[in-house]
């Protein structure tokens, strides 16, 4: 019998069975496919000799998290690599936008391609970053609410503007482009990055969240594990056996076992039972947990309804190339850039933005591309470069804008178009890019999923990263904390508070709500506990006949 089960052995479960474990806890993680990592993993299916990452490649969010920095990986083997440029966007004039790291050379490359007034303003959204580090982001990865980090962020909010700090936290990354800079290249930066999430340009919040991405290229870098993502899982891995944990694959757990109101433990599709003495863990997409592999009859029945609710991002589309020479740029500072990214204007980013937002897919895809060789040397022979690029698409597609009629039923004509188009987007801004390319793979909504449970229809995030599901909304109105309302059971998978990315921010908050939950238990103290407030705020029972 274990101390504790976690469900899903990706970044967020992993991390939370590390710090079990250093507590003095017996951990077991159990995972559905047969290798561990969820959407941290790598292979060389596209060809033999290049070595590409299947879901996410670049780690800002990692290097920078707190639960991760903790652990330790580097004595476990990983080591980070970094491209020459962090982030590069180009114009369709021959114009190209770079983020690097430190904020003189991105205000240099501002200066050189779009004028000083830029460069100033970019170095005075710089500043505001410097004047709320750390604090910024460790209110965003604590539980919420954030007691101690929100105290020392407000000071430093004040200090740094007040109001007019937290007006910018509020603007759409269009409004903020518009009153800050008199070019287009540092607002397509910003937009670019708001667009790794779900949030439109004109969306509110969409420019902290790009702010926030673009201030960590420039703080950590977007860097990637050498020899592949698959290295961040495989650290992961031997530390937490190090420390006494296990992991078993192919393992898929189809139910928590509940009695009395409490999680005892899971049962996996063999038909073998897994008993868990003090917690269970669950790193799987909250509409995977709750009404699946918790019973309805488990749950408060407000709970069902407010499922319903929830909202997931965008679906993705991903293509892997194996390319036998670079990227042929007709902008030259993308060529060694890490991630470019690929819209013509912000105009283009808005409309692409709205036509996913209404069901409709767009002719010309915003794409994101990456250039793993450039970041990452091993990754294919030299010469060469292991690159891929994703966009998002509708999670049901009402109408196809472009030529090709895709439905979003994904079969292989629908596969092919949607990647031809993708490679048209980038063939815009690199002519002969098409000739390059010796092998690839399309990832298809479809197939995301099927490779990873958690990505539902392709989505990446977890769940929409809109303010209406965000903090106490996350997945539903309640505490916005890893508590269940199931005692004992813990969700702690990007559904959960601070939401998408590898930061491992999801596990830890899961980890130690469950190591507070039993020093509480066995100070018989805990009452009634954040299990019964969740229940409450979840609203009043129903009749069932």
């Amino acid at each position: 019998m274990s101390d504790a089960i976690v469900i899903g052995a990706g970044p967020n479960g992993l991390v939370a069975a590390n710090i079990l474990a250093d507590a003095g806890w017996q951990v077991d993680v159990l995972e559905g496919r047969p290798e561990p990592g969820g959407a941290v993993r790598s292979d060389r299916a596209v060809h033999a000799d290049y070595l590409h990452d299947v879901f996410s490649s670049f780690y800002p969010l990692a290097v920078a998290s707190p639960a991760i920095g903790a652990l330790g990986l580097g004595e476990h083997g990983l080591r980070w690599s970094h491209a020459p440029t962090v982030l590069a966007h180009p114009l369709p004039d021959g114009r190209c936008a770079t983020l690097h790291r430190g904020t003189a050379a991105t205000c240099a490359g501002l200066d050189r391609a779009f004028g000083g007034a830029d460069a100033e303003a970019w170095q005075r959204l710089s500043q505001l970053w410097d004047d709320l580090d750390p604090h910024l982001l460790r209110t965003l990865f604590t539980p919420f609410p954030p007691v101690r980090a929100g105290v020392a962020m407000a000071a430093r909010l004040r200090a740094a503007g007040g109001l007019r700090a937290l007006r910018f936290m509020t603007l759409p990354v269009r409004r903020l482009a518009q009153e800050e800079f008199t070019g287009p290249g540092a607002g397509l930066l910003l937009a670019g990055c708001a667009l790794h999430a779900d949030l439109l340009p004109e969306g509110v919040g969409s420019a902290a969240f790009g702010w926030l991405m673009a201030m960590l290229g420039q703080q950590v870098g977007w860097p990637v594990p050498v020899g592949g993502a698959a290295a961040l899982t495989g650290a992961l891995v031997r530390r937490l056996e190090a420390v006494g944990g296990r992991v078993h694959c192919n393992a898929e757990v189809v139910e928590v076992v509940v009695r009395g109101g409490r999680a005892l433990g899971v049962r996996t599709a063999d038909g073998q039972a897994y008993r868990a003495r003090r917690a269970v863990l669950a790193d799987v997409a909250a509409p995977a947990l709750y009404g699946t592999l918790v019973g309805w009859e488990h749950l408060p029945p407000r709970m069902r309804a407010d499922l319903r609710r929830f909202q997931w991002d965008f679906s993705t589309v991903k293509v892997d190339w194996a390319l036998d020479g670079a990227v042929p740029w007709a902008a030259s500072a993308a060529a060694g850039a890490g991630t470019v990214h690929l819209g013509a204007d912000l105009d283009e980013l808005s409309d692409y933005a709205l036509q996913l937002s209404t069901g409709r897919l767009p002719r010309h895809p915003f794409a994101l591309l990456g250039q793993m060789t450039t970041a990452d040397p091993s990754r294919s022979p030299a010469g060469t470069e292991s690159a891929w690029a994703y966009t998002h698409v509708p999670q049901v597609i009402k109408d196809d804008l472009g030529p090709d009629g895709i439905t979003g039923t994904w079969d292989t004509r629908e596969a092919e178009a949607m990647a031809n188009r993708i490679e048209s987007q980038v063939e815009r801004f690199a002519p002969g890019f098409k000739d390059r390319i010796v092998a690839r793979r399309i990832l298809t909504p479809p197939v995301l999923q099927a490779w990873n449970p958690n990505l539902v229809g392709g989505a990446i995030n977890g769940g929409t990263t809109a303010p209406h599901q965000q903090l106490v909304f996350r997945p539903v109105p309640g505490t916005g904390r890893p508590e269940t309302p199931v005692a004992g059971l813990y969700l702690a998978s990007s559904s959960a508070h601070p939401g998408g990315g590898v930061h491992g921010a999801c596990g830890a908050n899961a980890a130690r709500a469950a190591l507070r939950s039993h020093r509480l238990l066995a100070g018989r103290v805990l009452a009634p506990g954040l299990a019964a407030a969740q229940r409450l705020l979840s609203g009043p029972a129903e009749r069932h006949d």
